[in-house]
């Protein structure tokens, strides 16, 4: 008789956590602005729900799929063609808030950086595994590999957008360490990227400033160092318990994006410290069960996809929080789950799906490998 499969309890119930409190907490930051923008107080709920309700369709649906379908080359390279084939058009789309972030239909907007980081951590999967023994072979392995890499990210800092391909990077470095890459090549990798990363922030006006005002503040208080010192208004605000669900006050127009970028500050000063130790507390639980679902996968390309997607995840959250706490200068990186934004949610839960599938014959692999050892 076939194992019937069961999938990781822990991590659904984190997930679908996370999700009912980002809901709960983009109502109470965007009222305001929902009211004030298109006249009704829930217009940013009710996209965010909508968003949701597809996105947990995709989780079921995965999460009943078997994972290693993903690294069929039907899918892993038109995947990727069409990934960049969109983050090409967002550059000659109409520019929205002077960005080339999304593509836009009526009233529909999608971001296709968000579909580039899960096509990216899929190609790396499937082409490392398809390199096992060979991860050093700099031409055969190491140079196609950044051919990929460099041109979507690339294409996704032209943006411009310089916080997205940080995060990438991370993910990227962690399957390639995964796989079992040398130490020089990560020494190599640095060496080229921070005169890049020199040049993008020195040579950007605003990313220069951005700088000036993570490191002062106070320097220019009601101009770059306006929406650092605000947000830290509403964490220290927020206390030990908070003020309560609806109760902030730094969303009322003084904390620049309340409900994307800066949703964290909102939940900090509404449920205290408390409630943001809780929510810190989900993603470290999500984290746990992501790399251990991508340490027993039964398979290299399920290890690799799985210490991406959660990577992908933990990065983000980690880096929109430490913005949020003044600790890195401002990335414009959404919460996970919890900052407003289609299409962010929704992949964030597709890749959830893809854990949760991976996961289920972790699970049964360990619970063979265990009974075998008993017998």
């Amino acid at each position: 008789m076939a194992r019937k499969l069961s999938g990781d309890r822990i991590l659904f119930i984190v997930t679908v956590s996370l999700v009912v409190f980002g809901l709960l907490m983009v109502f109470s930051s965007s009222v305001m602005l929902a009211t004030a923008n298109y006249g009704s107080p829930r217009a940013f709920f009710w996209r965010q729900l909508a968003w949701a309700a597809m996105g947990m369709v995709a989780l079921w649906f995965l999460m009943h799929m078997d994972y290693r379908i993903l690294r069929h080359p039907a899918i892993v390279f038109p995947g990727i063609c069409v990934a960049l084939a969109m983050l090409g058009l967002a550059l000659v789309a109409d520019p929205h808030q002077a960005t080339h972030r999304w593509l836009r239909w009526g009233m529909f907007s999608f971001q296709p950086s968000e579909f580039a980081k899960l096509m990216l951590v899929v190609f790396l999967a499937y082409f490392l595994e398809k390199r096992v023994g060979k991860i050093n072979d700099l031409a055969g392995t190491i140079a196609p590999s950044l051919v990929i890499i460099v041109l979507m990210l690339g294409l996704i800092a032209k943006e411009p957008d310089l916080g997205t391909p940080v995060a990438m990077l991370a993910t990227t470095a962690t399957i390639f360490y995964i796989a079992g890459l040398r130490l020089r090549y990560f020494l190599y990798a640095l060496a080229g990227c921070l005169p890049l990363l020199y040049f993008a922030i020195a040579g950007v006006g605003y990313r220069h400033r951005r700088i000036l005002a993570f490191l002062n503040p106070y320097a220019d208080p009601l101009g770059t160092g306006f929406q650092i010192i605000q947000s830290l208004i509403a964490v220290g605000t927020g206390g030990l318990t908070g003020l309560g669900l609806m109760n902030g006050k730094q969303k009322l127009f003084f904390l620049p994006a309340p409900h994307t970028d800066y949703i964290f500050a909102v939940t900090a000063e509404e449920t205290g410290l408390l409630g943001a130790l809780i929510l810190i507390a989900l993603f470290g639980v999500y984290f746990w069960r992501g790399w251990r679902a991508a340490l027993y996968a039964p398979d290299d390309f399920g290890r690799y996809l799985a210490a991406g997607l959660t990577i992908t995840v933990a990065c983000q959250a980690l880096i929109n929080m430490s913005v949020v706490l003044a600790m890195v200068p401002p990335k414009g990186i959404p919460l996970p789950f919890l900052s407003y934004g289609g299409s962010s949610l929704f992949f964030s839960l597709v890749s959830t799906g893809i854990l949760l599938n991976i996961s289920q014959r972790a699970d049964c692999g360990v619970k063979m490998r265990s009974l075998q050892v008993t017998v």
